[in-house]
This record gives structure tokens, C-alpha cells and sequence, in this order.
């Protein structure tokens, strides 16, 4: 039975088929593997949820407006925290700095850090 539902599927959606999706899902996946931090490990530097969600969301703004390809580094994604589900988001390391430099500068990690990062630019 399983088998003939799972045979009708893939007729009735050979047309939907498109070799240009297979190649842009492989490249989601792909870049999904070099994707290393989350958005939620900001929680241990004092940020809370609403922090990490507007860092999150300004940090991909300057990257569309630099041209950078949103998708090579950040991919939403589901983590469980404390038995909670979340809506998270996986980072690259590019893109876990973008977030740090434009979170809530009055979380003072998140200043300490910023500061860290100017002197070894400028040194």
C-alpha cells in the first residue's frame, strides 16, 4: 500500500520535477552544513529573545544591501531550548559577528565585543 502511495506521488509530480530547484536544494543543504553558530547561543552573552531577533533581522539587511548571499549564511531553523521549541536561526561565522555588531549595545558583552573587534582592526 505504502508503496503505491509513495509511486503515485512521483507521478503526479514528475511535471513539478525542475532540474534548476534540485541544483538550488543542494545548495541550500550545502550551505547549510558550513552554517556553525545559532542565533539562540547569543542567550548566553545576556541577549534576550527580542535582542537576537532584531540583531538578526538588521544584520540581514546589511547584508542584502552589501550584495552578500543571504542564504550562504543564515538558514531559519527549529531548536529546542529548556523543553521549548524556538525559532532559530543558523549562522555562519560571517554572519554570528554581522549579528553581535548590530545587537543591543547596552548588553555589555555585546559592547566589549564590538570594541575588541575595532582595536584589532585598527592595531
Amino acid at each position: 500500500m505504502l508503496t503505491s502511495i509513495i509511486n503515485g506521488w512521483f507521478l503526479n509530480n514528475e511535471k513539478k520535477y525542475n532540474r534548476a530547484n534540485a541544483i538550488e536544494n543542494f545548495l541550500d543543504i550545502y550551505y547549510n552544513l558550513q552554517l556553525s553558530y545559532l542565533a539562540s547561543d547569543l542567550l548566553e552573552e545576556g541577549l534576550t529573545p527580542k535582542q537576537i531577533s532584531d540583531a538578526v533581522l538588521k544584520a540581514i539587511k546589511v547584508g542584502k544591501t552589501s550584495g552578500l548571499e543571504i542564504r550562504q549564511h543564515f538558514s531559519p531553523v527549529f531548536t529546542g531550548l529548556n523543553e521549548e521549541i524556538l525559532n532559530d536561526c543558523k549562522l555562519s561565522k560571517l554572519a554570528y559577528g554581522l549579528v553581535l555588531l548590530n545587537a543591543d549595545t547596552s548588553v555589555s558583552n555585546v559592547g566589549q565585543w564590538q570594541l575588541k573587534i575595532l582595536k584589532t582592526y585598527f592595531d
